[in-house]
């Protein structure tokens, strides 16, 4: 079967979520959509689809990606129905399932894979006081990760403010923040512009639950057999990055450069360190995360009860309600 191209679409959250623009192609089936976002977290997804993958389990229903710069964004999608099908952050699905939109986490992607970058001068987290940091909108696991670390470091008079990961490193250059706390591939390409990785996730929040398979509950209801060939093909992929980590790290470079190059207008590609989008960084990048499919529901629960505890979400939810890891064969 021929390759099938790979559609690239970006979307800012505050966009798609304020105004309701929508990315999608009208001759598109809404069963067909698979998001993703613009960073090496999914792997899985990118690594699947440039094997061929999706096509081998016979998901020919499966035929373009669309790429959007955060899990706020792809729940934004969820949550009109354009998509069915999400590679996202677990606490943006938390916040969608909270806001009544019919979800269900059938597969873990990633732990880990978040870091605080800052100036050189600021050596330490305690230099931290009075300064503006950049980070996701509220409610992403990056902002929880933030809130965990102002909080655990009595940090004061932190100002935020909320941008995409591409934008922080925008920001960084520019001299308009003095940290940034993102998701990789973002933390590790900042690194290497020079802006030094002071604290990861996995120092703050140990075995915490990265990206998360999201599908409606219609999908699993009507189509089940495409529900247990998605978990199938996710599982392969980790399973084939975790083994062959330098060729997945050159398959990765050249796919999110490619994206790179099409969802940014020049100058923002050339900001953003797209030309740096090179396998020893994104090698690098992906030592900071652990690929694994498994989910402990128990994580799961103490996120939700901390994003209760920030006033995100109401009481009352927990994580069985959300997780249906009946397709999952050994993690």
């Amino acid at each position: 079967m021929a390759k099938r191209p790979l559609a690239l679409f970006l979307v800012g959250a505050f966009v798609i979520i304020i105004m309701g623009a929508n990315c999608i192609d009208k001759n598109v089936n809404k069963l067909t959509g698979i998001a993703v976002e613009f960073n090496n977290h999914a792997a899985c997804a990118y690594i699947a689809d440039a094997k061929g993958w999706f096509e081998e389990e016979g998901l020919e229903l499966l035929p373009v990606f669309q790429i959007y710069e955060s899990g706020a964004a792809i729940a934004a999608a969820l949550t009109r129905g354009d998509i069915q099908i999400g590679y996202m952050g677990l606490t943006a699905a938390i916040m969608a399932y909270a806001r009544g939109v019919p979800v269900k986490v059938i597969a873990g992607i990633h732990k880990y894979g978040y870091g605080l970058v800052a100036r050189p001068e600021l050596k330490e987290i305690e230099d931290l006081h009075n300064k503006t940091i950049g980070c996701l909108r509220e409610g992403t696991v990056t902002d929880l990760l933030l809130n965990l670390m102002i909080d655990k470091y009595y940090l004061k008079n932190v100002t935020i403010l909320r941008m995409s990961p591409s934008k922080q490193v925008i920001a960084l250059i520019a001299g308009k923040l003095d940290a940034a706390f993102a998701p990789e591939q973002h933390a590790t390409i900042s690194e290497s512009r020079g802006f030094p990785m002071l604290i990861m996730s996995q120092d703050l929040w140990p075995s915490m639950q990265g990206d998360v398979l999201v599908v409606r509950t219609e999908l699993i209801r009507n189509n089940p057999d495409l529900v247990i060939g998605l978990v199938k093909v996710t599982q392969k992929a980790t399973a084939w990055i975790n083994e062959h980590p330098d060729d997945t790290a050159e398959i990765m470079a050249k796919q999110l450069r490619v994206a790179g190059e099409e969802i940014f207008l020049a100058k923002e590609a050339k900001l953003t360190a797209n030309s740096e989008i090179t396998p020893e960084v994104i090698s690098r990048s992906m030592d900071r995360v652990e690929y694994a499919t498994n989910i402990n529901p128990r994580i799961v629960q103490d996120m939700i009860d901390y994003m209760v505890g920030l006033g995100y979400i109401k009481e009352g939810i927990k994580a069985a309600d959300i997780l249906d890891l009946r397709y999952l064969r050994g993690g």
